[in-house]
């Protein structure tokens, strides 16, 4: 089985070159590149062709949620994770925007980094349970303002429903597929779906639509 190809992209030398050196220790993931802001990863990218991008936001020249906003149009299929400092709303909601498929804080763990990695790469969503508190108390505030839901562009069916759900809850495939009792292959095959109908790029904006729109439980996963 072929590496993670993974890029970090962060302007601090010392915290770059440490997740990069703990990347070198695994045995299923390659460091590709480094970029110390987002223009250096954007002209790399095509060149380095990474699986996986780890991106900082609060970078000069271009901040790492325009970058992601550019790297999705040129690689769609790269998954990125914002790594960041800061415990904010905004920054939140326009990574989710921009497509990035996971937000986590600088403090992770190295472990719970190396999963989140991981799962990322075979269509996971990452998104530490911190910040998914925030998200389900934006939704909750706005729920009493009296905001007018939007339309869903597509029904979804009661089976796809119950897999949204369990996507908000933070669960992989593998642990979808075990609580409806069908195949991971399956469980993909509703994500899919899912996406189609919603017109949304990836999971992280799949779980995201689906607590703003009350269509699923509002329990925040439990990744940190």
């Amino acid at each position: 089985m072929k590496p993670i190809r993974v890029l970090v992209v962060d302007d601090h030398p010392l915290f770059r070159q440490g997740v990069a050196s703990l990347l070198r220790e695994q045995t299923d993931m390659e460091i590709v590149g480094e970029a110390e802001d987002g223009a250096q990863a954007l002209n790399r990218i095509q060149a380095l062709l990474p699986d996986v991008i780890l991106m900082d936001i609060q970078m000069p020249i271009v901040d790492g949620i325009e970058a992601t906003r550019k790297i999705k149009e040129i690689l769609p299929n790269s998954k990125v994770i914002i790594l960041t400092v800061a415990e904010e709303e905004h920054s939140l909601f326009e990574a989710i925007k921009s497509g990035a498929d996971g937000y986590l804080l600088k403090k992770i763990g190295s472990q719970a980094l190396l999963q989140a990695i991981r799962g990322v790469f075979h269509g996971e969503a990452s998104i530490s349970s911190s910040m998914a508190a925030k998200i389900l108390k934006e939704f909750s505030e706005q729920s009493r303002r009296g905001k007018s839901k939007e339309e869903t562009p597509d029904e979804l069916s009661p089976r796809e429903t119950e897999v949204l759900d369990l996507v908000t809850q933070g669960q992989t495939n593998k642990e979808i597929a075990a609580a409806l009792a069908i195949s991971e292959g399956t469980v993909k095959n509703h994500m899919r779906n899912i996406m189609d109908k919603l017109h949304l790029r990836n999971r992280a904006q799949a779980a995201v639509y689906a607590l703003r729109q009350g269509l699923v439980s509002k329990k925040p996963p439990s990744l940190d």
